[in-house]
């Protein structure tokens, strides 16, 4: 069925470029080659029916048809090597260690910006920034619990980090749900196969949520705190409540009296020792961000700041998560942890510096512009797929205001095959692997592998018509074999 595959000069993430399987992925690939092609196709039409029915949606504002659509899903997944994804593992958790450092540096001693590391006035107009966090010290210590990376592979096959998310990171759901159709529609690769398994992430996410609990009660009460079910991840908070067994409320279910925070129940008010929080910073508590929220809890921030409740993500996070503060983090790493980055950044041009913005105008066609706190794929130039019209738009922009902008070379991002009609093609996919900080750095093995559905695009946001994958990370793809042969010997001298 892959006879035709070409991989058309681009790192595939399932074949080398001479056409051939790679090792880890020739268990997966022989036994898609041993399936009539109405069967696999049978398969994509199953597991599309599936996510439909268990509801598994995402949301796009301004869309004429509606709020919710089924979000898209190929089942051909995405392989990682076990040995690969061990660096991976190891320059996230140095990755999060050191802005977790940074963000609690930038809001109380400052000394990152006291030794020019990261230049003050970068920090001091990000939007992201929040005085009100100033002097803050959060539970246990650790401000962002709960991270999103994007990494992406260039055509050598090196993984690089594109950007950091770490306000409400979203799509775990979807590894999840993915993860749960792949064990069916593929069984028998499951069986013979080490995959590294994922399932118990909504275990390990409560476990973290009740480890930052205040104060040391036995039984922490913990809730998600969501804007409502027209929020582009609502199906996630749900979704994650249900998973954990936590209630699901939006800010006119809370209320703050004498400084704790409590839940209407049906049998009255119930503490909340910790908030899971999927709403932003400025939508948190119109007391002390957007007076004008009415998806927030007056009231929230000063019992936060007191010690009453945890929220997670911690407020502030945010400025981790600007796109201009990224060109920064491997001097972060160094400054921090003095460990050079195990996983490097994309070369990146911060265009509030002026020969970075002189090199950028004048190369508006060949590369990536980004604003600093937009995300989704919204706020986005892609030079080689832009008309004359809006490089022109984009320029006046970044004159404007050159600090919200920087840009990037535009890489050649990996591919991986999806099913198109009745053949499969190449497709553009980058990786979002989960992290948890509490009392130790978990990373989920695998992630969220998302696709640019898209012929040619480089965009991969659902938003922009993009899909996603199962990522497997095989711990070791001969122990399988080896068993297989042993139990075959045992059997053929039991036989004679």
């Amino acid at each position: 069925m892959f006879e035709q595959y070409d991989t058309e000069g681009f790192f595939d993430e399932l074949f080398e470029s001479g056409g051939n399987p790679r090792t880890f992925a020739q268990p997966l690939i022989q036994r898609i080659d041993s399936m009539p092609k109405e069967d696999l196709f049978r398969r994509q039409t199953e597991a599309d029916a599936a996510f439909m029915n268990m509801g598994v949606t995402f949301t796009v504002y301004g869309e004429n048809e509606g709020t919710e659509r089924i979000f898209p899903f190929d089942i051909i997944p995405r392989l990682v090597d076990g040995r690969e994804w061990e660096t991976v593992e190891k320059g996230l958790k140095q990755r999060i260690c050191a802005l977790n450092l940074f963000i609690n540096d930038v809001y109380n001693d400052q000394k990152i910006l006291k030794d020019g590391v990261v230049p003050a006035d970068l920090i001091l107009s990000a939007a992201s920034f929040r005085e009100q966090c100033i002097g803050l010290k959060p539970p246990r210590g650790i401000w962002c619990h709960i991270t999103g990376t994007d990494l992406i592979r260039d055509k050598d096959g090196s993984f690089y980090v594109l950007e950091d998310n770490l306000r409400c990171p979203s799509g775990v759901s979807y590894v999840l749900e993915n993860r749960h159709i792949l064990k069916r529609t593929f069984p028998y690769v499951f069986q013979t196969s080490q995959i590294r398994a994922i399932d118990d992430y909504p275990n390990r996410l409560r476990d973290l949520l009740e480890y930052l609990a205040p104060d040391p009660v036995a039984n922490p009460s913990v809730a998600v705190l969501t804007p409502g079910v027209y929020n582009s991840a609502y199906f996630e908070h749900s979704f994650l409540a249900r998973q954990m067994g936590v209630e699901l409320v939006e800010g006119r279910d809370l209320v703050v009296r004498n400084g704790f925070v409590y839940m209407r129940t049906t049998k009255g008010f119930q503490r909340v020792n910790v908030l899971y929080r999927r709403i932003d910073d400025d939508f948190l508590d119109p007391k002390a961000f957007n007076p004008e929220s009415l998806l927030g809890v007056p009231g929230l921030f000063d019992s936060y700041r007191q010690g009453k409740i945890a929220l997670v993500n911690a407020p502030g996070t945010g400025i981790a998560d600007d796109k201009v503060i990224y060109a920064f983090v491997p001097k972060i790493i160094k400054y921090y942890l003095d460990e050079d980055p195990i996983l490097p950044n994309v070369p990146t041009y911060v265009c509030s510096e002026p020969d970075d913005m002189k090199y950028v105008l004048e190369n508006l066609d060949t590369l990536v512009v980004k604003a600093a706190n937009e995300s989704g794929g919204y706020g986005m130039l892609v030079g080689v797929h832009s008309t004359e019209e809006q490089r022109a738009d984009f320029a006046e922009r970044i004159k404007a205001n050159p600090r919200n902008y920087i840009a990037q070379p535009t890489i050649s991002l990996s591919r991986a095959p999806v099913i198109v009609g009745d053949h499969f093609e190449g497709r553009h996919v980058d990786l979002r692997p989960f992290i948890l900080y509490g009392e130790d750095i978990f990373v989920l093995p695998g992630g969220l592998t998302r696709v640019a559905l898209k012929k040619g695009s480089l965009v991969v946001n659902s938003s922009q018509g993009g899909g996603s994958k199962d990522t497997w990370v095989v711990a070791d793809q001969y122990q399988p074999m080896r068993r297989m042969e042993q139990t075959q010997t045992a059997s053929m001298a039991q036989a004679s």
